[in-house]
């Protein structure tokens, strides 16, 4: 068994793979491996001025830049999100990120007044962007941020690699989302441990077991503030132009694709414990649900969820 890994996009990424004959040398994998997750920093990272998603967020309305195939495919994806989500879903948030204290350009977290709330939501909306060709192009002033997708994308862009150079048996990570296929040099299934929700200490929730899918899990419970005794968390409704205020504390998502389980999780996150319920048996997506309650946690799994893992609990 071959294992490396390392930072990337302001986290870690991990690799693990089952080595046999006739593999290039693990530094090889290395390098390619690297090689993707610089690239997705270059092209979509919103924190580093010189990314091609932030060269594009500093442009005025109106205008239109040329953007690799990449960034436009994941603008597409997030456009499909916010029209089956009603537009809860948008990968236009950051001013309403930077505005609450959560974003890049963030200055403090704290409640915004109704003026500044009205005046920042404006500039919200996938409906501002329009592709032309190979341009990306804006009517407003928006600003786009990857974070819900980009690590998804990465992991199958990776997962893609591994598989070319003829892995076959591997557990990609970047960011805590991953893809698993195969088998472990034992012959046994990869295992994942999904969290409980907790501020304080990581509990292992429920162990799954995955072949050929990636798992993405959001949740609010490491990024939020409270002012008023009211909890404000990072998760935000583009609807609204406000975080999230319900019970739902987290949500994970086994998909095919790493990169449609990302924004699912992070779809179903802003949806909340009905709407999202309803989405995820709407679309058949496997989706593992945990509310706070008054006793602690709950938590439900939709039916796509138990067929697409083994269902196996401590």
């Amino acid at each position: 068994m071959e294992s490396f890994g390392g930072p990337t996009m302001g986290s870690s990424y991990s690799i693990q793979y089952v080595r046999h004959a006739g593999l290039p040398a693990p530094a090889d994998v290395r390098v390619q491996v690297e090689k993707i997750l610089a690239d997705v920093d270059r092209q979509m990272s919103t924190y580093r001025s010189d990314s091609d998603i932030e060269r594009f967020n500093d442009l005025p309305a109106n205008r239109c830049q040329a953007m690799p195939a990449p960034v436009l495919e994941l603008i597409r994806v997030g456009e499909q999100l916010s029209v089956q989500s009603d537009g809860s879903y948008d990968l236009t948030v950051e001013p309403l990120l930077n505005l609450w204290g959560f974003g890049p350009q963030a200055r403090e977290e704290k409640v915004p007044t109704a003026e500044a709330l009205a005046e920042v939501r404006q500039r919200v909306g996938h409906g501002h962007l329009r592709i032309e060709g190979d341009q990306l192009c804006k009517d407003a002033a928006v600003e786009v941020d990857f974070n819900s997708i980009a690590a998804g994308y990465a992991v199958d862009t990776i997962a893609a690699k591994l598989e070319a150079l003829g892995i076959h048996n591997y557990l990609a990570e970047a960011t805590g989302e991953l893809k698993a296929v195969g088998k472990k040099l034992d012959g046994s299934a990869w295992r994942i441990a999904l969290e409980e929700p907790r501020d304080d200490r990581q509990v292992a929730e429920r162990i799954i077991t995955v072949d050929g899918y990636g798992v993405s899990t959001s949740g609010d419970y490491r990024n939020y503030f409270e002012q008023g005794g009211q909890r404000f968390s990072h998760t935000f409704d583009a609807r609204t132009g406000a975080p999230v205020s319900h019970t739902l504390a987290s949500v994970t998502v086994i998909h095919p694709s790493t990169l449609m389980a990302d924004g699912l999780s992070t779809l179903l996150l802003i949806l909340g414990p009905e709407r999202g319920w309803d989405y995820a048996e709407q679309h058949d997506v496997g989706a593992f649900f945990v509310m706070r309650a008054d006793t602690g946690f709950v938590t439900r799994t939709s039916p796509a969820f138990e067929r697409l893992s083994a269902g196996k609990t401590k």
